[in-house]
Protein backbone atom coordinates (compact mmCIF):
# COMPACT_ATOMS: atom_id res chain seq x y z
CA UNK A 1 0.00 0.00 0.00
CA UNK A 2 2.78 2.24 1.00
CA UNK A 3 4.42 1.59 -2.24
CA UNK A 4 1.20 2.32 -4.43
CA UNK A 5 0.91 6.08 -2.32
CA UNK A 6 3.98 6.64 -3.02
CA UNK A 7 4.22 5.52 -7.01
CA UNK A 8 0.63 7.83 -7.23
CA UNK A 9 2.29 10.81 -5.43
CA UNK A 10 5.25 10.77 -7.77
CA UNK A 11 2.97 10.69 -10.64
CA UNK A 12 0.92 13.28 -10.06
CA UNK A 13 4.36 15.54 -9.23
CA UNK A 14 5.35 14.37 -13.06
CA UNK A 15 2.34 15.34 -14.31
CA UNK A 16 2.00 18.31 -12.43
CA UNK A 17 4.93 19.66 -13.50
CA UNK A 18 4.59 18.55 -17.03
CA UNK A 19 1.34 21.07 -17.12
CA UNK A 20 2.91 24.26 -16.00
CA UNK A 21 5.62 23.27 -18.44
CA UNK A 22 3.00 23.57 -21.06
CA UNK A 23 1.28 26.29 -19.49
CA UNK A 24 4.58 28.71 -19.97
CA UNK A 25 5.56 26.86 -23.27
CA UNK A 26 2.70 28.37 -24.81
CA UNK A 27 2.81 31.41 -22.82
CA UNK A 28 6.24 31.60 -24.45
CA UNK A 29 5.30 31.51 -27.80
CA UNK A 30 4.44 35.16 -29.75
CA UNK A 31 1.56 35.76 -31.27
CA UNK A 32 0.87 33.71 -35.35
CA UNK A 33 1.87 36.47 -37.51
CA UNK A 34 1.30 36.63 -41.24
CA UNK A 35 4.36 35.13 -42.75
CA UNK A 36 3.98 32.06 -39.88
CA UNK A 37 0.74 31.27 -41.50
CA UNK A 38 1.62 31.50 -45.10
CA UNK A 39 4.51 28.96 -44.30
CA UNK A 40 2.19 26.85 -42.11
CA UNK A 41 0.22 26.62 -45.56
CA UNK A 42 2.85 24.72 -47.18
CA UNK A 43 3.80 22.30 -44.14
CA UNK A 44 0.16 21.85 -42.07
CA UNK A 45 -0.05 18.34 -43.30
CA UNK A 46 3.57 17.11 -42.54
CA UNK A 47 3.98 18.88 -39.54
CA UNK A 48 4.84 16.89 -36.33
CA UNK A 49 2.37 15.65 -33.48
CA UNK A 50 3.75 16.85 -29.84
CA UNK A 51 0.76 16.26 -28.38
CA UNK A 52 0.41 12.52 -29.18
CA UNK A 53 4.23 12.27 -28.73
CA UNK A 54 4.03 13.66 -25.22
CA UNK A 55 1.27 11.35 -24.25
CA UNK A 56 2.80 8.46 -25.27
CA UNK A 57 6.59 9.18 -23.40
CA UNK A 58 4.42 10.12 -20.32
CA UNK A 59 2.76 6.80 -20.38
CA UNK A 60 6.31 4.94 -20.66
CA UNK A 61 7.42 7.29 -18.02
CA UNK A 62 4.55 6.62 -15.21
CA UNK A 63 4.80 3.22 -15.96
CA UNK A 64 8.67 3.18 -15.27
CA UNK A 65 8.20 4.92 -12.50
CA UNK A 66 5.52 2.24 -11.31
CA UNK A 67 7.74 -0.11 -11.29
CA UNK A 68 10.57 1.35 -9.55
CA UNK A 69 13.19 -1.54 -10.94
CA UNK A 70 16.04 1.36 -10.96
CA UNK A 71 15.99 0.82 -7.18
CA UNK A 72 16.53 -2.93 -7.31
CA UNK A 73 20.01 -2.42 -8.82
CA UNK A 74 23.00 -1.35 -7.14
CA UNK A 75 25.32 0.99 -8.86
CA UNK A 76 27.51 -1.50 -10.59
CA UNK A 77 24.14 -3.24 -12.58
CA UNK A 78 22.63 0.59 -13.41
CA UNK A 79 26.13 0.90 -14.99
CA UNK A 80 26.21 -2.28 -17.15
CA UNK A 81 22.28 -1.71 -17.75
CA UNK A 82 23.32 2.00 -20.08
CA UNK A 83 26.20 0.19 -21.01
CA UNK A 84 24.62 -2.93 -22.21
CA UNK A 85 21.49 -0.37 -24.19
CA UNK A 86 24.25 1.40 -25.96
CA UNK A 87 26.04 -2.11 -27.38
CA UNK A 88 22.98 -3.03 -28.24
CA UNK A 89 21.84 0.14 -30.09
CA UNK A 90 25.36 -0.01 -31.91
CA UNK A 91 24.61 -3.94 -33.17
CA UNK A 92 20.68 -2.40 -34.41
CA UNK A 93 22.45 -0.12 -36.20
CA UNK A 94 24.88 -2.78 -37.79
CA UNK A 95 22.44 -5.11 -38.66
CA UNK A 96 20.24 -1.95 -40.12
CA UNK A 97 22.88 -1.46 -42.46
CA UNK A 98 23.39 -5.14 -43.68
CA UNK A 99 19.86 -4.68 -44.36
CA UNK A 100 19.94 -2.18 -46.49
CA UNK A 101 23.08 -3.52 -48.35
CA UNK A 102 20.36 -6.56 -49.45
CA UNK A 103 18.52 -3.92 -51.51
CA UNK A 104 21.69 -1.87 -52.75
CA UNK A 105 23.78 -4.50 -54.00
CA UNK A 106 23.35 -5.51 -57.87
CA UNK A 107 24.33 -9.06 -57.07
CA UNK A 108 21.85 -9.97 -54.99
CA UNK A 109 18.56 -10.69 -57.31
CA UNK A 110 15.32 -11.18 -54.86
CA UNK A 111 16.62 -9.18 -51.47
CA UNK A 112 13.26 -9.88 -49.83
CA UNK A 113 14.54 -14.12 -49.58
CA UNK A 114 18.05 -13.36 -49.29
CA UNK A 115 17.18 -11.06 -46.43
CA UNK A 116 15.13 -13.00 -44.46
CA UNK A 117 17.19 -13.75 -41.76
CA UNK A 118 18.76 -9.94 -41.10
CA UNK A 119 15.08 -9.05 -41.07
CA UNK A 120 14.82 -11.41 -38.63
CA UNK A 121 17.24 -10.81 -36.76
CA UNK A 122 16.75 -7.11 -36.73
CA UNK A 123 13.11 -7.37 -35.43
CA UNK A 124 14.68 -9.25 -32.21
CA UNK A 125 17.07 -6.47 -31.44
CA UNK A 126 14.11 -4.11 -32.02
CA UNK A 127 12.04 -6.06 -29.07
CA UNK A 128 14.72 -6.05 -27.19
CA UNK A 129 15.56 -2.28 -26.88
CA UNK A 130 11.62 -1.66 -26.48
CA UNK A 131 12.68 -3.86 -23.20
CA UNK A 132 15.48 -2.07 -22.22
CA UNK A 133 15.27 1.32 -23.18
CA UNK A 134 12.85 2.26 -20.69
CA UNK A 135 15.13 1.13 -17.71
CA UNK A 136 18.31 2.37 -19.39
CA UNK A 137 16.71 6.17 -19.63
CA UNK A 138 15.42 6.43 -15.91
CA UNK A 139 19.03 5.14 -15.06
CA UNK A 140 20.62 8.04 -16.87
CA UNK A 141 17.83 10.31 -15.41
CA UNK A 142 18.72 9.14 -11.66
CA UNK A 143 22.89 9.46 -12.51
CA UNK A 144 21.61 13.13 -14.09
CA UNK A 145 19.50 14.11 -11.03
CA UNK A 146 22.59 13.04 -8.79
CA UNK A 147 25.22 15.37 -10.65
CA UNK A 148 22.43 18.36 -10.73
CA UNK A 149 22.10 18.08 -7.23
CA UNK A 150 25.91 17.73 -6.46
CA UNK A 151 26.32 21.19 -8.55
CA UNK A 152 23.27 22.95 -6.76
CA UNK A 153 20.85 22.88 -9.37
CA UNK A 154 17.71 21.61 -7.70
CA UNK A 155 15.97 22.45 -4.21
CA UNK A 156 16.70 19.51 -1.40
CA UNK A 157 18.65 17.47 -3.30
CA UNK A 158 16.01 17.38 -6.39
CA UNK A 159 16.44 18.77 -10.32
CA UNK A 160 13.33 21.30 -10.72
CA UNK A 161 12.49 20.68 -12.91
CA UNK A 162 13.06 16.34 -12.15
CA UNK A 163 15.06 15.10 -15.48
CA UNK A 164 12.99 12.99 -17.65
CA UNK A 165 13.83 11.82 -21.76
CA UNK A 166 13.35 9.87 -23.97
CA UNK A 167 15.23 8.75 -27.22
CA UNK A 168 12.32 8.49 -30.28
CA UNK A 169 13.00 10.23 -33.71
CA UNK A 170 13.17 13.48 -33.44
CA UNK A 171 11.15 15.79 -35.98
CA UNK A 172 13.04 18.13 -38.57
CA UNK A 173 13.16 21.27 -38.26
CA UNK A 174 12.19 23.71 -40.88
CA UNK A 175 13.88 26.94 -40.62
CA UNK A 176 13.06 30.12 -42.31
CA UNK A 177 15.09 33.44 -43.09
CA UNK A 178 15.00 36.40 -44.95
CA UNK A 179 17.54 36.33 -48.22
CA UNK A 180 18.45 40.06 -47.37
CA UNK A 181 19.97 39.32 -43.56
CA UNK A 182 20.55 35.89 -42.26
CA UNK A 183 18.07 36.09 -39.19
CA UNK A 184 15.43 33.08 -37.92
CA UNK A 185 11.89 34.44 -38.25
CA UNK A 186 10.79 31.02 -38.23
CA UNK A 187 11.07 27.47 -36.91
CA UNK A 188 9.00 24.94 -37.70
CA UNK A 189 8.62 21.03 -36.90
CA UNK A 190 8.25 18.41 -38.87
CA UNK A 191 7.69 14.70 -39.59
CA UNK A 192 11.04 12.95 -38.98
CA UNK A 193 9.50 10.49 -41.86
CA UNK A 194 10.06 12.99 -44.63
CA UNK A 195 12.09 11.65 -47.87
CA UNK A 196 15.20 13.89 -48.90
CA UNK A 197 13.21 14.67 -52.17
CA UNK A 198 9.89 15.67 -50.28
CA UNK A 199 12.07 18.35 -47.92
CA UNK A 200 13.61 19.66 -51.34
CA UNK A 201 10.26 20.02 -52.53
CA UNK A 202 9.21 21.77 -49.47
CA UNK A 203 11.86 24.35 -49.42
CA UNK A 204 11.60 25.34 -53.27
CA UNK A 205 7.49 26.26 -52.89
CA UNK A 206 8.14 27.98 -50.05
CA UNK A 207 10.95 29.81 -51.45
CA UNK A 208 9.54 30.19 -54.76
CA UNK A 209 6.00 31.71 -53.02
CA UNK A 210 7.68 33.86 -50.27
CA UNK A 211 10.68 35.21 -51.74
CA UNK A 212 12.72 33.68 -48.58
CA UNK A 213 15.63 31.67 -47.72
CA UNK A 214 14.86 28.07 -45.93
CA UNK A 215 16.44 24.53 -45.11
CA UNK A 216 14.82 21.67 -43.29
CA UNK A 217 17.35 20.41 -40.93
CA UNK A 218 17.98 17.83 -38.48
CA UNK A 219 18.14 18.33 -34.71
CA UNK A 220 19.83 16.24 -32.16
CA UNK A 221 17.10 17.36 -28.64
CA UNK A 222 13.93 19.13 -28.40
CA UNK A 223 13.30 20.75 -24.75
CA UNK A 224 9.66 19.35 -24.44
CA UNK A 225 8.95 17.46 -21.38
CA UNK A 226 10.12 14.74 -20.77
CA UNK A 227 12.62 16.18 -23.85
CA UNK A 228 13.02 14.35 -26.84
CA UNK A 229 16.89 13.29 -27.64
CA UNK A 230 18.18 11.14 -30.73
CA UNK A 231 19.14 7.81 -30.79
CA UNK A 232 22.92 7.76 -30.65
CA UNK A 233 25.93 5.13 -29.78
CA UNK A 234 28.15 8.02 -28.60
CA UNK A 235 27.25 7.61 -24.80
CA UNK A 236 29.60 11.20 -24.31
CA UNK A 237 27.19 13.08 -27.02
CA UNK A 238 24.26 11.43 -25.68
CA UNK A 239 24.74 12.56 -21.95
CA UNK A 240 25.33 16.08 -23.11
CA UNK A 241 22.40 16.32 -25.22
CA UNK A 242 20.60 15.01 -22.34
CA UNK A 243 21.65 18.07 -20.03
CA UNK A 244 21.73 20.42 -22.98
CA UNK A 245 17.63 19.78 -22.97
CA UNK A 246 16.99 19.57 -19.40
CA UNK A 247 18.50 23.15 -19.18
CA UNK A 248 16.23 24.26 -21.42
CA UNK A 249 13.83 23.03 -19.11
CA UNK A 250 15.35 24.48 -16.43
CA UNK A 251 15.38 28.04 -18.20
CA UNK A 252 11.60 27.56 -18.82
CA UNK A 253 10.67 27.88 -15.14
CA UNK A 254 12.67 30.74 -15.64
CA UNK A 255 12.29 34.51 -17.80
CA UNK A 256 15.13 33.99 -19.83
CA UNK A 257 13.39 30.71 -21.08
CA UNK A 258 9.92 32.16 -21.08
CA UNK A 259 11.87 35.12 -23.61
CA UNK A 260 13.13 32.26 -25.61
CA UNK A 261 10.82 33.51 -28.68
CA UNK A 262 11.06 37.00 -28.15
CA UNK A 263 13.89 37.69 -30.76
CA UNK A 264 17.25 36.39 -31.99
CA UNK A 265 20.09 37.57 -29.66
CA UNK A 266 17.62 36.08 -26.43
CA UNK A 267 17.38 32.89 -28.57
CA UNK A 268 21.32 32.55 -29.46
CA UNK A 269 21.61 33.66 -25.35
CA UNK A 270 19.64 30.52 -24.21
CA UNK A 271 21.19 27.68 -26.80
CA UNK A 272 24.56 28.90 -26.09
CA UNK A 273 24.02 28.46 -22.44
CA UNK A 274 22.40 25.59 -22.58
CA UNK A 275 25.18 24.36 -24.87
CA UNK A 276 27.62 25.47 -22.37
CA UNK A 277 25.72 23.88 -19.53
CA UNK A 278 25.03 20.93 -20.81
CA UNK A 279 28.60 20.08 -21.81
CA UNK A 280 29.87 21.00 -18.30
CA UNK A 281 27.13 18.33 -16.58
CA UNK A 282 27.48 15.72 -19.28
CA UNK A 283 31.42 15.77 -17.83
CA UNK A 284 30.43 15.47 -14.91
CA UNK A 285 28.20 13.03 -15.15
CA UNK A 286 31.05 10.85 -16.84
CA UNK A 287 33.58 11.63 -14.57
CA UNK A 288 31.46 10.61 -11.81
CA UNK A 289 29.64 7.10 -13.11
CA UNK A 290 32.13 6.32 -16.23
CA UNK A 291 35.05 7.10 -15.00
CA UNK A 292 36.86 4.79 -17.95
CA UNK A 293 35.56 6.96 -20.86
CA UNK A 294 37.51 9.90 -19.71
CA UNK A 295 40.31 10.25 -22.40
CA UNK A 296 44.00 10.00 -20.78
CA UNK A 297 46.21 12.89 -20.77
CA UNK A 298 48.35 13.66 -23.19
CA UNK A 299 51.81 12.47 -22.65
CA UNK A 300 54.41 14.98 -23.08
CA UNK A 301 57.07 14.03 -25.43
CA UNK A 302 60.49 13.78 -23.67
CA UNK A 303 63.40 16.20 -25.35
CA UNK A 304 65.16 13.69 -26.69
CA UNK A 305 62.02 12.37 -29.27
CA UNK A 306 63.31 12.11 -32.35
CA UNK A 307 61.31 14.56 -35.19
CA UNK A 308 59.15 13.75 -37.71
CA UNK A 309 61.25 13.48 -40.90
CA UNK A 310 58.21 13.59 -42.95
CA UNK A 311 57.61 16.42 -45.53
CA UNK A 312 58.98 19.14 -43.90
CA UNK A 313 56.14 22.02 -42.44
CA UNK A 314 56.73 24.32 -45.12
CA UNK A 315 55.97 21.82 -47.89
CA UNK A 316 52.86 20.18 -46.21
CA UNK A 317 49.40 21.33 -47.32
CA UNK A 318 47.51 23.09 -44.83
CA UNK A 319 45.08 21.17 -42.92
CA UNK A 320 41.23 22.38 -44.03
CA UNK A 321 39.39 24.12 -40.58
CA UNK A 322 36.29 23.39 -40.55
CA UNK A 323 35.66 26.23 -38.24
CA UNK A 324 37.62 28.88 -39.34
CA UNK A 325 36.42 28.19 -42.92
CA UNK A 326 32.94 28.11 -42.19
CA UNK A 327 33.38 31.71 -40.11
CA UNK A 328 35.31 33.03 -43.01
CA UNK A 329 32.12 32.03 -45.26
CA UNK A 330 29.68 33.62 -42.61
CA UNK A 331 31.38 36.79 -42.23
CA UNK A 332 31.79 36.77 -46.40
CA UNK A 333 27.93 36.29 -46.71
CA UNK A 334 27.23 38.76 -44.17
CA UNK A 335 28.98 41.60 -45.99
CA UNK A 336 27.93 40.80 -49.67
CA UNK A 337 24.21 40.91 -48.21
CA UNK A 338 24.61 44.49 -46.11
CA UNK A 339 25.77 45.34 -49.59
CA UNK A 340 22.60 44.46 -51.27
CA UNK A 341 24.26 41.88 -53.23
CA UNK A 342 21.57 38.86 -52.37
CA UNK A 343 22.18 36.69 -55.65
CA UNK A 344 25.82 36.74 -55.56
CA UNK A 345 25.97 36.04 -51.60
CA UNK A 346 23.94 33.03 -52.51
CA UNK A 347 26.18 31.77 -55.45
CA UNK A 348 28.91 32.05 -53.55
CA UNK A 349 27.53 30.17 -50.24
CA UNK A 350 26.62 27.64 -53.04
CA UNK A 351 29.93 27.70 -53.94
CA UNK A 352 31.68 27.35 -50.93
CA UNK A 353 28.91 24.57 -49.78
CA UNK A 354 30.94 22.63 -52.99
CA UNK A 355 34.20 23.04 -50.87
CA UNK A 356 33.31 21.69 -47.79
CA UNK A 357 32.02 18.89 -49.46
CA UNK A 358 35.30 18.57 -51.19
CA UNK A 359 36.67 18.42 -47.97
CA UNK A 360 34.78 15.78 -46.62
CA UNK A 361 31.91 17.78 -44.99
CA UNK A 362 28.45 16.84 -46.67
CA UNK A 363 25.96 19.94 -46.28
CA UNK A 364 22.47 19.18 -48.66
CA UNK A 365 21.99 23.18 -48.45
CA UNK A 366 24.29 26.37 -47.14
CA UNK A 367 21.97 29.72 -47.12
CA UNK A 368 20.95 32.60 -45.15
CA UNK A 369 18.54 29.92 -42.99
CA UNK A 370 21.14 27.35 -42.86
CA UNK A 371 23.67 30.35 -40.56
CA UNK A 372 20.31 31.25 -38.86
CA UNK A 373 20.05 28.22 -37.39
CA UNK A 374 23.29 26.95 -36.63
CA UNK A 375 24.72 30.51 -36.05
CA UNK A 376 22.58 30.63 -32.79
CA UNK A 377 24.84 27.96 -31.21
CA UNK A 378 28.01 29.77 -29.80
CA UNK A 379 29.45 28.28 -27.03
CA UNK A 380 32.81 28.20 -28.81
CA UNK A 381 34.02 31.56 -31.04
CA UNK A 382 33.85 31.30 -34.51
CA UNK A 383 31.82 28.59 -36.98
CA UNK A 384 28.62 29.60 -38.07
CA UNK A 385 28.16 33.09 -35.51
CA UNK A 386 28.25 35.96 -36.61
CA UNK A 387 31.03 38.52 -37.05
CA UNK A 388 33.50 38.86 -34.41
CA UNK A 389 32.45 41.54 -33.20
CA UNK A 390 28.94 40.12 -32.58
CA UNK A 391 28.33 40.49 -28.70
CA UNK A 392 26.07 37.99 -28.17
CA UNK A 393 27.53 34.80 -27.77
CA UNK A 394 30.56 36.36 -26.64
CA UNK A 395 29.01 38.34 -23.84
CA UNK A 396 27.23 34.47 -22.51
CA UNK A 397 30.92 33.09 -22.57
CA UNK A 398 32.35 36.20 -20.22
CA UNK A 399 29.58 35.21 -18.06
CA UNK A 400 30.57 31.77 -17.43
CA UNK A 401 34.08 32.95 -16.79
CA UNK A 402 33.44 35.64 -14.68
CA UNK A 403 30.65 33.36 -12.73
CA UNK A 404 32.26 31.12 -9.82
CA UNK A 405 30.37 27.93 -10.76
CA UNK A 406 27.95 26.92 -13.26
CA UNK A 407 25.05 27.03 -10.66
CA UNK A 408 26.02 30.90 -9.81
CA UNK A 409 26.06 31.23 -14.08
CA UNK A 410 23.02 29.64 -14.64
CA UNK A 411 21.28 31.42 -11.36
CA UNK A 412 22.31 34.42 -12.76
CA UNK A 413 21.66 34.37 -16.40
CA UNK A 414 18.49 32.51 -15.98
CA UNK A 415 16.35 36.32 -14.59
CA UNK A 416 17.50 38.13 -17.29
CA UNK A 417 14.83 38.95 -20.37
CA UNK A 418 17.13 41.27 -22.95
CA UNK A 419 20.33 41.16 -23.95
CA UNK A 420 21.13 44.98 -22.67
CA UNK A 421 20.50 42.80 -19.15
CA UNK A 422 23.32 40.84 -19.92
CA UNK A 423 26.07 43.41 -20.58
CA UNK A 424 25.28 45.17 -18.14
CA UNK A 425 26.09 41.94 -15.84
CA UNK A 426 29.02 41.25 -18.05
CA UNK A 427 30.13 44.87 -17.65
Amino acid sequence: MRVKLRFIWRSFRVILLVLTLVFLLVRSVPEVGDQTEKVRAFTRHTEFDYITWTVDALQIKLAQIGLGAVNYLSPADQRQVVIDYFELIDRIQQVERDLDAYYTSPEIIQPEIAAQFTRRELDNLYQQRQQLAPLAEAIVQDQLSAVTAELGLGFGGQPIPPVLYHVTPLPLALIVSPRDVIRQDEDISLDPNLTVDQRVSLEAKVDAALNVSTVVVNIGGVGMYPTMVQQTTNIDWMFEVVAHEWVHNYLTLRPLGLSYMKDNPLRTINETTASLAGKEIGAQLIERFYPERIPPSPKMQPESAPTDTGTPESEAPPAFDYRAEMHETRLTADAMLAEGNIEAAEAYMEARRQIFFENGYSIRKLNQAWFAFHGAYADRPGGAAGAAEDPVGDAVRQLRAQSNSLNDFLFRISWIWSFEQLQEMVN
